[in-house]
């Protein structure tokens, strides 16, 4: 790259001071605008938020029929039917459960029978192992100090262990037995609250149980991730012959978004991308069209450097500056309004540092890359208005229309996959859970394309728009 038409370029742009105070002002966008609309009760009346022992939001509900376990032993159960309120429920679960104590976020280990995923066992929130055979309904689960084994049998007489994991901080005297659980209904746009109903055979019990009753407890009920019972449902267990019937609601999973509607993830702390991005489309656009306008770009292809020399210093120019501006007010957003949104009493979804910095340094590459596909469009048309007017909606639209609360998820999904709105999942740090079934759309901060995979869409569509606006450079009078 020639360095002075570099030079040259940056010159005329710090000598427009519209421009200069238009970058500014975008810049400041990014720090000001977040989270408009967003609300949330107070420290002091928002229900808490189960926090699990790795340190993210949990889902901690279900119907829990329990006796208390002194030192080892095992219990062994037949799940003899599971349905759900509402007919469809994949991931009902009714089975046994080992709980470290009473509080929110307790660790446990569980196995259990799911309405639609097979037999499963699953400890500590997070994680999740399918077992074989995927139809069984006998369950077993075995304590042996602080570790915890589950099986899984289609007869009760052969048995196929699902996985042994360790479960720190258990005490010498825990409470297990049988859980249900059943998390929202999903459907669509939206999902209601549903409940299940398992029948439970008589519970074969090894170790050291001692005598006790069994006992029925509703397990977080009065947490923030509890959707609660369908109208008319209440949750309960009743003796079944030699077993029980249980109904349950709730679910032992991560929260995601839909669990919190009004937590924030660091998307919401980058509001200010959109308005900052129309401002910077404004601006390289101009940077072309303002040369067409005024009959400035005979001199500036005239100096002998090459026209396609001249768009690329223009590009580099207007890139530079908006990374570097945005990436500071980035970097200055995401910690000061996460700070803020905590003191409002809202949950902020965690992010590793790594996430943080990739949503930071990614939203400022998004809009220096927008910045150049303003500056071939406006090069390919020549005109301020329609260029600005074309990119926005190439942009910015369909990532509104994937907000619309009547658009079919797959068509949302599908806005974010093929169009430049695809960049936006550069900003997303949200977690996808296979274990958990919600509304995961880009309206509730999850994309269906992986960060860079997103932001490469943008830089396909930029390319192609600054190849074609090198031909015509060079082609066309000036």
């Amino acid at each position: 790259m020639n360095r002075r038409l570099l030079r040259a370029e940056w010159t005329k742009f710090r000598s427009v001071p519209a421009w200069v105070r238009a970058s500014a002002a975008a810049a400041l966008m990014i720090v000001l605008f977040p989270v408009l609309g967003m609300g949330g009760a107070g420290p002091d009346e928002a229900a808490p938020v189960p926090m699990g022992p790795d340190g993210v939001a949990v889902s901690d509900g279900y119907y829990f029929v329990h006796r208390p376990l002194s030192g080892d032993g095992r219990i062994t159960v037949e799940v003899a039917s599971l349905s759900s309120v509402r007919g469809a429920a994949p991931w009902a679960k009714a089975g046994l459960i080992v709980s470290a104590g009473p509080g929110l976020g307790s660790r446990y280990a569980a196995v259990m029978v799911t309405g639609g995923h097979g037999v499963r066992m699953q400890h500590d929130y997070l994680h999740d192992r399918a077992g074989q055979p995927a139809a069984a309904r006998w369950l077993r689960l075995t304590r042996s100090g602080d570790t915890v084994t589950g099986e899984a049998s289609a007869d009760g007489t052969t048995w196929s262990e699902i996985d042994t994991v360790r479960v720190p901080g258990l005490a010498g005297t825990v409470e297990a037995g049988l859980f249900v659980a059943c998390p929202p209904h999903v459907d669509g746009l939206g999902s209601a609250v549903d409940a299940a109903t398992a029948g439970f055979g008589e519970p074969e019990l090894a170790g050291d149980w001692p005598a006790a009753t069994w006992t029925g407890d509703q397990i977080g009920a009065r947490t923030a991730t509890f959707a609660g019972y369908p109208r008319g449902v209440t949750g309960g267990f009743a003796p079944a012959g030699a077993g029980f019937t249980v109904t349950g609601a709730g679910d032992i999973a991560p929260a995601t978004r839909g669990d919190l509607p009004v937590g924030a993830a660091p998307s919401d702390l980058l509001y200010g991308t959109f308005p900052a991005l129309i401002v910077i489309v404004v601006v390289a656009t101009l940077m072309m069209t303002t040369e067409y306008r005024y009959r400035m770009i005979r001199s500036t292809l005239s100096a002998g450097t090459g026209r396609v020399r001249v768009l690329v210093a223009k590009a580099v120019v207007v890139a530079g500056v908006t990374f570097a501006s945005t990436l500071a007010a980035a970097a200055v957003a995401v910690p000061l309004w996460s700070r803020l949104v905590r003191g409002l009493g809202i949950y902020v979804f965690p992010a590793s540092p790594g996430a943080l910095l990739r949503a930071e340094a990614g939203t400022a590459a998004l809009l220096a890359v927008v910045a150049v596909l303003a500056l071939a469009v406006g090069t390919i048309l020549r005109r301020s208005a329609t260029a600005v007017t074309a990119v926005v909606a190439v942009t910015v639209l369909p990532y509104l229309l994937a907000l619309t609360p009547f658009l079919p998820p797959p068509m949302a999904r599908w806005l974010t996959e093929v169009t430049p709105a695809a960049a936006l999942a550069v900003q997303q740090t949200l977690i996808r859970y296979p274990q958990v079934d919600t509304v995961y759309t880009p309206a509730n901060g999850y994309y269906p394309l992986p960060p860079w995979a997103g932001m490469a869409v943008l830089c396909g569509y930029t390319a192609l728009a600054f190849a074609v606006a090198a031909v015509l450079l060079r082609r066309r009078d000036a």
